[in-house]
């Protein structure tokens, strides 16, 4: 397992260009079993690169950029065992090497969910996804499928600007019971800790609701709000048709179910990707075709 921290060590991965994909995991660190099932995943399809960098272009001001968990020795040593080819830990100065330089705007599944609130913020994970893409030079990315409008705002881009790369939206790792695996959810402990698990509530509601026939958008967004009262801060309680990113009236077909809340310190995102039918739903890739960039 090679670290590779500069542009000038980025050379060493020609020798892995050959018969199989090379693929990128990118990750901002403080790794948990959810990266790592990335990580897995992309072993599959070929030889693995992972990125460490914690992004400061998409934290917003008054966002834990300057706290958000740090420990490259604890990650390196986790992902030791997976046996990845290398293991890129770049600077801000290698990935930002001036101040106001171009950067790359994001489509209509920017809009709304996470969009809404955090402004600019997906405007930097294109930007510094795209500078990861140019430097590493992946045949495929494998992303976390928690973070879904994430995915679907990489995957226009990717499919717009015409990039070399196929993406993967690998499943949500949770934890026991139930808990979304997420680098923020260390902020967590005792009661904090209890009442985030509202947001995989929220979602289980909505989905026995859906597998009991219920297809009122408004209906599954109201039981959504309520349970995600438990926490300190409903962003939202949110549905959108994967092939156009519509809000539905009624719900049918590639679906998006999304939550987001703050809890103490941590603001959590989870999710449900689902085809929904008259005769019930069952789960589902992000990226499909003809269901989202």
């Amino acid at each position: 397992m090679r670290i590779l921290r500069s542009r000038g060590d980025l050379g060493e991965l020609d020798r892995l260009r050959g018969a199989r994909p090379l693929v990128l995991v990118p990750t901002m660190g403080a790794l948990h079993e959810g990266h790592l099932s990335l990580v897995r995943r992309a072993a599959a399809e070929g030889p693995v690169v992972v990125s460490i960098f914690v992004n400061p272009a998409q934290f917003g001001p008054g966002e834990d950029y300057a706290a958000y968990p740090r420990d490259l020795d604890r990650d390196l040593a986790l992902l030791e065992p997976l046996g990845p080819a290398a293991v890129f830990v770049p600077d801000v100065a290698t990935v930002y090497p001036q101040a106001g330089g171009v950067t790359v705007q994001p489509g209509r599944r920017a809009e709304g969910l996470c969009g809404a609130g955090r402004a600019g913020h997906f405007t930097g994970v294109l930007t510094v996804v795209a500078k990861l893409f140019g430097l590493v030079r992946p045949d495929l990315a494998v992303f976390g499928r928690k973070d879904a409008q994430q995915c679907l705002v990489i995957a226009e881009m990717v499919r717009d600007l015409m990039l070399p790369v196929r993406l993967v939206d690998a499943p949500t790792v949770r934890e026991p019971d139930g808990l979304a695996m997420s680098s923020r959810n260390r902020y967590l402990d005792g009661d904090a800790r209890r009442r985030a698990l509202c947001l995989s509530r929220a979602l289980g509601q909505a989905r026995r609701l859906i597998d009991g026939g219920e297809r009122r958008t408004a209906a599954v967004t109201a039981a959504m709000t309520e349970i995600l009262g438990e926490s300190d801060l409903v962003e939202y309680a949110a549905v959108r048709r994967l092939k156009d990113w519509s809000e539905p009236q009624r719900l049918s077909g590639p679906t998006l179910l999304a939550v987001a809340a703050r809890v103490e310190p941590a603001r959590l995102i989870d999710n449900l990707v689902l085809d929904i039918t008259g005769a019930g739903a069952s789960e589902r890739p992000l990226l499909g075709a003809g269901d989202g960039p």
